[in-house]
């Protein structure tokens, strides 16, 4: 399949009308061919007015018609075969078997959304029959869950497949039976088009609208906002910075009409090294430790960046361990220039940084884009003083925060801002002392571990990827998981509407043979 460098408008594809740019290889900076166009105000009115037009025939399609098309989507991806892996390690410097991971996990998710569809809880069928002889009586009412509208959903420069073009947000939109117009990200536009067009053939395949799907690829933050601003678009689901995010959760509220969005942001991710844990198995927590903190160059939302423990001689063998293993681990390319560039500054913020004390550094290597692991420490005391020590530095750099005692750490936990997760290492001597941190922790993460490293994020029923503010935008939300459908859905209620004109969901008969809570009850 050719790369043309074309934004994909419902069936066509278009070369947009702004600057042309072209993708960089990360370890070599050099330019990859072909030249990409940035589309313009053309180019974004077309996607959003066809994606308007499908929205009211695709939202009405069968649960099994999407589910399908679902798994066609999965199927077309597969069949890029190894042009999509060659392209997308070109574009982010990440090895084969990450990649054929990352492509395991999109079509997995896609899969499973299909599955969900067929379940069919998502549409939370609701029947409370008519009572007349009660006083007063009570009107026949039914509820389901309606898609939103359309939606614009931004790539993530992180994952070019499982957090991009087809990846959980697009699925969970697709899923709900809205529209996606796809931002794609400039770090892997060559990957984006490839997985794009495999959607572009699922929908003409399906018999679909063509505005089901559109792909609008360029350089800019002007056409983010574009997209975001343009009335047709109902809500919104990104992953990427916490500057980034806001621009958009502020481009939608000042809308005419504002819209939802479901922004992915910044987290650090605690890991409370609790006494007994920390005592018994000392070199185990610094080796967990360092591989999660260097895993994919420490380019995860769930990447390790704090780590909190009480001060004693077991923290300090912890340290130690810690430190060495570090500086034995070499630089890894980094994804693209920009978040090198972040990175380096992060790292040299902390470095100046009269509170902290860099404890370890990895490997330099040659080449271009290489982020060196690094590792800093600080008090309790100096942690809670400074507020820039909680910043997100995105890449493999961690803060070791020494409490003096597990009410200073208690104290740091409630300082902490919304994060998607928190770890704690602990035994069963710990119990206690998690009693006391658990409450705070649900407050703070979405996501709480125990005995384990956050890197590493299952697709499954239970997931929850999301938290409180900066985590999230919406901590009621994930972006992960089956529940991420939730987002792009919306509850209608049917009052006294004749059985003939009822959506199907919720009719007496119940063709889809779905779950209905009837009266309260669930029935089948």
């Amino acid at each position: 399949m050719n790369i043309t460098g074309e934004s994909l408008i419902g069936a066509s594809s278009i070369k947009g009308g702004g600057a042309d740019f072209f993708a960089l290889n990360p370890a070599t900076g050099a330019n990859l061919e072909p030249a990409f166009h940035t589309a313009g105000k053309a180019e974004i009115d077309c996607a959003c007015d066809l994606a308007r037009i499908a929205f009211d025939p695709y939202r009405a399609t069968d649960p099994e018609t999407r589910a399908r098309f679902l798994e066609s989507i999965a199927h077309n991806i597969i069949e890029l075969g190894d042009q999509l892996i060659e392209r997308a390690m070109q574009e982010s410097g990440l090895p084969r078997a990450r990649l054929e991971g990352e492509r395991g996990r999109t079509v997995g998710q896609l899969r499973l959304f299909a599955e969900v569809l067929r379940e069919g809880s998502w549409l939370d069928a609701r029947i409370d029959p008519a009572l007349p002889d009660r006083h007063p009586p009570r009107v026949d009412l039914r509820l389901r869950m309606i898609a939103l509208g359309p939606v614009a959903v931004f790539g993530a420069s992180n994952f070019p497949l499982a957090f991009s073009v087809a990846g959980g947000d697009t699925a969970s939109v697709l899923a709900a039976g809205c529209p996606a117009v796809v931002k794609a990200h400039p770090a892997h536009p060559g990957t984006s088009e490839l997985v794009g067009r495999a959607i572009q053939k699922a929908v003409a395949a399906a018999g679909l609208p063509e505005g089901v799907f559109s792909l609008l690829t360029g350089i800019g933050n002007q056409l983010g906002v574009a997209l975001v601003r343009h009335p047709a678009i109902q809500a919104v689901g990104f992953t990427g910075s916490r500057q980034g995010g806001l621009a958009l959760m502020a481009a939608a509220a000042a809308r005419p009409q504002p819209i939802p969005v479901y922004a992915e942001m910044s987290s650090i991710n605690p890991v409370f090294l609790l006494p007994h844990a920390l005592a018994e198995k000392t070199d185990a927590l610094a080796t967990g430790f360092v591989d999660s903190l260097v895993l994919g160059v420490g380019q995860f939302c769930t990447n390790p960046g704090l780590v909190l423990a009480v001060e004693g001689a077991d923290l300090g063998r912890f340290r130690a361990a810690a430190a060495l293993q570090l500086a034995q681990r070499g630089a890894g390319t980094m994804l693209s220039a920009g978040i090198h560039h972040a990175y380096e500054q992060g790292v040299g913020r902390l470095a100046g940084n009269p509170r902290a004390r860099q404890l370890s550094h990895g490997v330099a290597t040659d080449g271009a884009g290489k982020g060196v692991p690094a590792l800093f420490a600080a008090s309790g005391e100096d942690f809670l003083a400074d507020p820039t020590l909680s910043e997100e530095v995105f890449g493999p750099a961690s803060l070791l925060v020494a409490c003096k005692d597990l009410a200073e750490m208690r104290e740091v936990a409630e300082h902490l801002e919304g994060q998607l997760t928190a770890t704690l290492q602990m035994t069963d001597g710990d119990h206690e002392t998690v009693r006391g941190l658990l409450p705070i922790l649900e407050r703070k993460v979405g996501r709480i571990l125990a005995n384990g490293f956050p890197t590493g994020v299952e697709v499954s029923y239970s997931m929850v990827h999301g938290g409180p503010f900066p985590a999230t935008s919406d901590s009621r939300s994930t972006s992960v998981g089956t529940a991420a459908i939730a987002r792009f859905l919306r509850p209608v209620s049917y009052q006294n509407i004749p059985q003939d004109l009822l959506p199907v969901a919720v009719q007496d008969a119940n063709p889809l043979a779905i779950w209905q809570r009837v009266n309260g009850q669930l029935k089948k």
